[in-house]
């Protein structure tokens, strides 16, 4: 489980808003010479989130340390699901409407067919996504307590 602490800020409605207490560690080469953070690009548009939103199964109140879990391998299927279908189907688009198209229009069919490509996989995401199945793959999960690195199903309760 990928797993990060928190704290409560707020309960509202059924969620609950909690402040991530560390930043989540990635490869470890963050602040590297070369890691993802030392170039700045992530931060260019903006800061990341630091508070989330979900859901209160648990009855927390303000203040309280929990831990946000995710299932191993949802942030990565998420990404090839998100990106990596996107550019597979719009090289494939690209493809099939440039050998389609007629010898003096191969750029507009190129184009057409990228389009095309990219039109089909942003339905493809939104039906996964409407899926319950599929986004039960990507739920967050809140338990109390706070545990040490690693360390998982550690003070629940």
């Amino acid at each position: 489980m990928n797993e990060a602490r928190g704290i409560v800020d707020r309960v509202e409605g059924g969620r609950a808003w909690v402040r991530l207490t560390e930043r989540a560690g990635g490869c470890g080469r963050c602040d590297e010479p070369g890691g993802c953070r030392s170039t700045g690009i992530a931060y260019a548009l903006k800061a990341p989130d630091e508070v989330f939103a979900v859901p209160n199964s648990i009855d927390v109140r303000p203040g309280e340390q929990v831990r946000l879990r995710m299932r191993d391998g949802a942030p990565l299927r998420g990404a090839l699901l998100g990106y990596g279908l996107s550019v597979t189907l719009l090289l494939i688009g690209a493809a099939l409407g440039s050998a389609l198209a007629d010898v003096g229009a191969q750029d507009l069919g190129t184009a057409a067919g990228g389009l095309a490509g990219l039109a089909i996989a942003l339905g493809v995401n939104r039906a996964v996504f409407r899926s319950r199945t599929a986004r039960h793959g990507f739920e967050i999960e809140m338990v109390r307590g706070s545990a040490g690195c690693g360390v998982t199903g550690a003070q629940e309760g």
